[in-house]
Parts: structure tokens; C-alpha cells; sequence
């Protein structure tokens, strides 16, 4: 029989002890968050693979154009003459390689209603100003569109300053607004399919969608597409949620124009979180957020996209989590920050307790140490089996909805660029997934004590959960944003990328919406 060294003896000491009951807790709960993932994701992907079977059982029945609608009768002329007006307003902010792209698939929309497109720049030297610009100028009058200048912001987030502005700004007979942000890819028949449903359903106070993260190949891009993936069975529910994205908002116009439910006032007011404050009020008011099956949008990642951009974007969103309207919502933020603080690390835990009874279960092997000194070690190896298998399910769960997201989105865009699960490293996958929930809680509990953030150069300071102090500088910030990797302008520094040859690309041939009426 060999006799144990220290190390090995430390080390079967500590895989028995991890065989305790508490320990067999953890694991268990760790195996359970899996499954609970695994059925989440199935169920989000079964309303997605819904709206598949739908559509293809439109074009069946003769509707080559279901990608659209699905009922054909909908865009004969009688119809569209009958559609409401819309007004989209894109709060722009530094200029990456995906965002003509982008601004092109919204304008390009092939909504038949009045329509018109307001981007909003805080100033003339963001370099988001000078490219939407020459794309406005290059389609001339085939789109009511125009380049807003917002200003600074005094009383809240840039962002939602930029929003307020466009709803100012916005035609007097428009009926509904839909805020997008500018890295939101649409599909030609987006904007028609929000606003059926909200024509369908007057009670409904906001309709949202949300991004299907294309990972670019590097880890932070993948920990943003996983940390998305939880929050997307939320959304797809095919109807009601409580869930909320500000990357696409459709919202009654009226509600702005009369500041019902406070909207404006609660985001004027110091409001930090568009999303998170709308929601906020949604709840207060008992007001109606649904999420339509088709509202899905390829959100492609920068190709440049570093592990501190990704640090970055984790810090913002576990910030939003300090911002309140009222003293409920305040509750409801401590509760989701503590479950998600929990669960984060209740998942990570059980990986780290594995790699110590494989780690023994090798040193036996290899020292040939006698089964009934490492009794318990079995006993762990059937823990990890166990994690192993579920870890499995909730991978292939995962695949699953992507798989399905992807072939939704190349059904509901048919001329567009095919998406592909190819460029899937599944892999890197799982890597970010336990570096994802183990640095979530970090940044949450540094967000909790610091109470400000850095968001592209601006220093937000929270008092009360609202915006109370607002510190701009030069030389502070990044001179790229986090997700899409656009050019802030920083140091007056222009983006060195070519517009022309990049305008230059013809548009794809859809017919272009309706301008409205001088």
C-alpha cells in the first residue's frame, strides 16, 4: 500500500469532504439550475419552431411572401392604405463596422403604412453623425428620415435624453413609436408585424423583441451571447412578458405626448435604464408588455471585441440593477440582484468541486493509491457524472434554440446574408458560461458600491436610483463602444473606415415605404 504525501492526502481529505451532505446540496443544485436552463430553452425554443411551421405552412398554401405576413390578403393596397403611422427613433452613439448594415435593414423596411426614421446624435462630431448623414444623402427622397442633433444631457442617460428628443421631434399624426438602438439588425417585415399586433391589441403598453448574439470568436464575445441566452426564454413567449429590451420598444405615441403613467417624467427625471424604467412603470400600472414570436434580430458582435469590452458591458448591465422609480421596484432589484448573485455562483460552485474529485480520482490512478483509501472519491466521480450529463442537456438545449433562432431569422430576412451555427464554438460556449456566472456577482456587488458608472466617456452617479450627477470628459472612457466596437470620436479622432465604398452597395430591392403627406 503506497502511503499518501501531504498534497494527495489534502487533496482525497478535501473530495471527501465535498461528498457531504451539504456538498451534495451544492452539487445537486448546480445539476437542477442545468435542467431548469435545459427546460427554459426548450420551451422558448418550441415558440420559435411554432412561428417556423406557421410560416411554412403559409407558403404551402400559395403566400410566397409569409415571411411578411400571413395572411396574403394584408398587403393588398386596400390594406396598406389602412396602416397607422410610425415613427422610429435610433439614439445613435459612435460608428462601428456592422452599423450601416444595420441602419440600412431598418430604413430598407418593407412596412406600407406613413413612416419616417429620426436618428439622434448628441452632437455633429460623433462620428455616427457624419455616416448616417451621407447614407441619408445617398437614398435622398426614397425615405423620410432625418439626423437629429440632441444635445447634452442634463437629468439622465444620454441615450434616453436622445429618445425624448426624437419623441419631440416625431410627426404630430404619428400613432406609435418604436425606439431601436442602432445595433439592432431588423427583418423587412418587423415593423409591419409590431404594429399588427399592437393594432390587434390596443391594451398593450409595450411591445419588445430581442437579440440573437453573434458571437465573433473571441471569449467576450461569447460571454455576452451567453449571458443573453438566459434572458431570451423570456422573451419568447409568443405573447405576454415582464421582460423588456430597449434594444426595440414599440410604444403608443399618445403616451408620450400626454406623459401617460409618467413616462416621460420617470425617464426625464434622472432615469438611467430605458428599459428597466419602463418595466418599472409597466408593473406599477398593471400595463401590458408582449414580445411576438418573430421579434427576433441577428445582433452580429465586433470582430475585435476584447475580454475588458466584455468586463465593460457586464459592469453596465448589473449597474441597471441600482437604478429604482419607486420603493417596489427597489424590492423587486434587491431580489433579482441577490436570486441572480445566488444562482450565478451556486452554478459555478459544483464545477469547482468536480475538478477536485477528477483531480483525485487521477492522482489515484497514477500514484496507485488502494480503493479504501479513496472510498469517497467513487462517490464524487458519481457527482460529476451526474453534472456532466445535465451540463450535456443544457448545452444541447442551448444549440437547440440557437439552431431554431437562426433558421427564423434567415426565413424572416430571405434576401439577407444566410446566418449559420458553423461559427458556433460550443466549446467557448461552456467556457463562458462559468466565467459569465462567476464574475456576474463581482461586478453586481462592485456596481452596489460604487453607485456610478462609466458608460462611453460619461460618468453616471446614482443617488436614490436616479441619475443625480453627470461627468464629462475628453480623456475619460473608451474610444470604442463595448458590443458593436464603434468609434466614439474620442480626441477628435474620425473613424478610419471608408463610407463611400460602403454606400456605394446597392440596396436590396424591396419597395420603400410610404413618406407622409406634406
Amino acid at each position: 500500500m503506497s502511503t499518501l504525501d501531504p498534497v494527495d492526502s489534502f487533496l482525497f481529505s478535501l473530495s471527501r469532504a465535498f461528498c457531504s451532505p451539504l456538498a451534495v446540496f451544492v452539487q445537486i443544485q448546480g445539476c437542477l439550475i442545468c435542467l431548469i436552463l435545459a427546460f427554459g430553452w426548450a420551451c422558448a425554443a418550441y415558440v420559435r419552431n411554432r412561428e417556423i411551421r406557421r410560416m411554412k405552412d403559409s407558403v404551402q398554401r400559395g403566400n410566397s411572401f409569409a415571411f411578411l405576413c400571413h395572411d396574403i390578403t394584408e398587403l393588398e393596397h386596400s390594406n396598406q392604405l389602412k396602416r397607422p403611422s410610425v415613427s422610429v427613433v435610433m439614439p445613435l452613439k459612435g460608428f462601428g463596422e456592422h452599423n450601416l448594415h444595420n441602419w440600412r435593414s431598418q430604413i430598407t423596411s418593407l412596412y406600407g403604412g406613413p413612416l419616417e426614421f429620426l436618428f439622434i446624435v448628441e452632437s455633429t462630431d460623433d462620428p455616427a453623425y457624419r455616416a448616417v448623414s451621407m447614407l441619408l444623402s445617398e437614398l435622398k427622397d426614397e425615405v423620410d428620415a432625418k439626423v437629429v442633433v440632441a444635445g447634452l444631457s442634463t437629468t439622465c442617460s444620454q441615450k434616453i435624453h436622445n429618445q425624448l428628443v426624437g419623441v419631440e421631434k416625431m410627426h404630430k399624426d404619428s400613432k406609435y413609436v418604436l425606439f431601436l438602438d442602432d445595433d439592432v439588425r431588423l427583418h423587412p417585415g418587423s415593423i409591419g408585424a409590431l404594429t399588427a399586433e399592437m393594432e390587434k391589441n390596443p391594451d398593450i403598453f409595450i411591445q419588445t423583441g430581442y437579440p440573437l448574439d453573434l458571437p465573433s470568436g473571441s471569449l467576450g464575445s461569447y460571454c455576452i451571447y451567453e449571458y443573453h441566452m438566459p434572458c431570451s426564454m423570456g422573451f419568447a413567449t409568443g405573447g405576454r412578458t415582464f421582460f423588456l429590451w430597449g434594444g426595440c420598444m414599440m410604444m403608443h405615441a399618445d403616451d408620450f405626448r400626454l406623459d401617460r403613467y409618467g413616462v416621460v417624467t420617470g425617464l426625464k427625471n434622472g432615469g438611467y435604464s430605458d428599459d428597466m424604467t419602463l418595466a418599472a412603470i409597466a408593473g406599477a400600472h398593471k400595463r401590458l408588455i408582449t414580445s411576438p414570436p418573430v421579434a427576433v434580430f441577428p445582433h452580429p458582435l465586433a470582430s475585435d471585441l476584447s475580454f475588458s469590452r466584455y468586463w465593460n458591458y457586464l459592469r453596465k448591465q448589473t449597474f441597471v440593477l441600482e437604478s429604482y422609480t419607486t420603493k417596489v421596484n427597489w424590492i423587486m432589484n434587491r431580489a433579482l440582484f441577490t436570486t441572480h448573485c445566488y444562482l450565478s455562483w451556486g452554478f459555478v460552485t459544483p464545477y469547482l468541486m468536480a475538478i477536485v474529485h477528477i483531480t483525485a480520482a487521477l492522482r489515484m490512478y497514477i500514484k496507485g493509491y488502494s480503493i479504501e483509501e479513496t472510498t469517497f472519491t467513487f462517490g464524487g466521480l458519481k457527482l460529476v457524472s451526474c453534472l456532466a450529463a445535465c451540463t450535456l442537456i443544457e448545452l444541447l438545449s442551448m444549440w437547440n434554440l440557437t439552431r431554431i433562432e437562426v433558421h427564423l431569422c434567415n426565413m424572416l430576412s430571405p434576401e439577407a446574408p444566410k446566418l449559420s451555427l458553423a461559427s458556433y464554438n460550443w466549446g467557448l460556449v461552456f467556457i463562458a458560461i462559468l466565467v459569465d456566472n462567476f464574475l456576474y456577482p463581482i461586478s453586481a456587488f462592485r456596481s452596489h458600491f460604487t453607485q456610478s458608472i462609466n458608460w462611453s466617456g460619461i460618468r453616471y452617479h446614482l443617488k436614490d436610483g436616479k441619475i443625480f450627477k453627470i461627468e464629462r470628459s475628453k480623456d475619460m472612457g473608451p474610444v470604442y463602444t463595448d458590443l458593436g466596437g464603434k468609434h466614439l470620436g474620442k480626441k477628435g479622432a474620425p473613424p478610419k473606415l471608408s463610407f463611400l465604398s460602403s454606400l456605394a452597395r446597392s440596396l436590396a430591392q424591396w419597395r420603400q415605404p410610404k413618406k407622409y403627406d406634406s
